[in-house]
């Protein structure tokens, strides 16, 4: 396979761009800006998906979905992203991307997205169809929504990161995140705040 990488973020496309290429020995052709990803589009004979970072400089929304899907043809565009919420996504897949790949997501299940898309089928994660039902608690997010749920329950990181196919890491942000909303002292205090609050 021959993958588009476009990320305007040197680290993340770099890492990406080596991650896919030792995960399944597809050649990748790796880029900073919707222009570049578009030259690339006109010069590669064998492109068969385009990973484009919805937050992109000098594109507005999903302008550079829109402009590289304009040029790519039959070729597959997916929305690279690692914070655009359910609402982006689905104008996203409406406008005709190929899918949407969270930045979070583990090595097989990335390259199992990707193989999908290549396919011609739309890949959307399951939790993130799931976040978009889940009604947010008034100043969280649906995602720490979903995260307080868990410690609610009593889950270890990794027993939520587990469930909401993420990264422990991206489960620890969001404890953190959601501990100073609530003006929890840590994740215990958070579950409490919760319980007395009635807040799940």
């Amino acid at each position: 396979m021959h993958i588009l990488l476009a990320d305007d973020h040197d680290l993340v496309r770099d890492t990406l761009a080596m991650f896919i290429s030792a995960e399944d020995g597809s050649e990748v052709t790796a880029v900073s800006s919707v222009n570049e990803a578009i030259d690339a589009l006109a010069n590669i004979n064998n492109c068969d998906l385009v990973l484009l970072d919805y937050n992109m400089p000098g594109t507005d929304g999903l302008a550079g979905l829109n402009a590289v899907l304009e040029a790519s043809g039959d070729v597959p565009v997916a929305l690279l992203s690692g914070d655009a919420t359910p609402a982006i996504v689905d104008q996203a897949i409406a406008s005709g991307a190929a899918g949407f790949v969270p930045k979070t997501l583990g090595a097989k299940s990335m390259m199992t997205a990707i193989k999908f898309m290549v396919a011609g089928e739309i890949y959307v994660p399951f939790d993130y169809t799931q976040q978009a039902a889940t009604p947010a608690i008034e100043g969280l997010t649906a995602r720490e929504t979903q995260v307080l749920k868990g410690l609610s329950k009593g889950q270890s990181n990794k027993e939520i990161a587990r469930d909401l196919d993420l990264q422990e890491v991206t489960i620890k942000l969001h404890v953190k995140t959601l501990s100073r909303k609530l003006g929890a002292k840590n994740r215990t205090h958070a579950a409490m705040i919760a319980r007395d609050r009635n807040l799940l």
